[in-house]
């Protein structure tokens, strides 16, 4: 039981997080899969939003919901399975599974990104138009830095070590500032 309520509240998390990524990136709202998270998460978001207001690309709103909603899954997590730790730790462990949720979906949608470059690189579809709008803010200032070579893109090769040095030493001293045993339920 616990470990499906973890997977509701991680799934929760998720919508959340992508919705705070798709307005850090500035991603088309017409785009029907933007609206649809848009519409899912609008019932919690805006009255949070009329306390915390975005602030250009930042939407702390989101960010602090998928915080919330991360810790609450730890704690109830921990309690169904009779362990304890304190309200920091699992506060840490939240943000910790948040930050490494980020981390994740740049990771997979830097590799959607890669594939639909070699498969179908004008491709119209909403899901690849999103992807590559997510994962454009994160690549446009590697390609400043390493110009192509030859019609060669080698920025998302360094876009990945970044993401997993970010992840390994941020998520890693975060999942161990939360200890055990909350760190098995971030996600890593």
């Amino acid at each position: 039981m616990a470990s499906f309520i973890q997977l509701l509240f991680h799934l929760a998390t998720f919508i959340v997080v992508l919705r705070f990524m798709l307005h850090l990136s500035k991603a088309d709202y017409f785009n029907p899969i933007t609206q649809g998270i848009v519409k899912a998460t609008n019932p919690i978001i805006l009255p949070m939003q009329a306390v915390l207001r975005p602030m250009g690309r930042l939407d702390p709103a989101s960010l602090l919901l998928a915080i919330l909603l991360k810790t609450l899954g730890i704690f109830l997590a921990l309690q169904m399975t009779g362990q304890l730790a304190g309200i920091g730790s699992i506060f840490i462990g939240g943000l910790a599974g948040v930050v490494k949720t980020i981390l994740d979906i740049y990771f997979f949608a830097l590799i959607i990104s890669i594939i639909l470059s070699w498969v179908a690189p004008q491709a119209s579809h909403p899901g690849a138009l999103l992807v590559h709008q997510v994962i454009e803010p994160l690549l446009e200032p590697v390609r400043k830095f390493i110009p192509s070579l030859g019609g060669l893109d080698l920025s998302p090769i360094f876009v990945f070590l970044g993401i997993n040095l970010v992840s390994n030493v941020l998520v890693g001293i975060l999942a161990q500032a939360a200890g055990m045993p909350v760190a098995r339920f971030i996600g890593m």
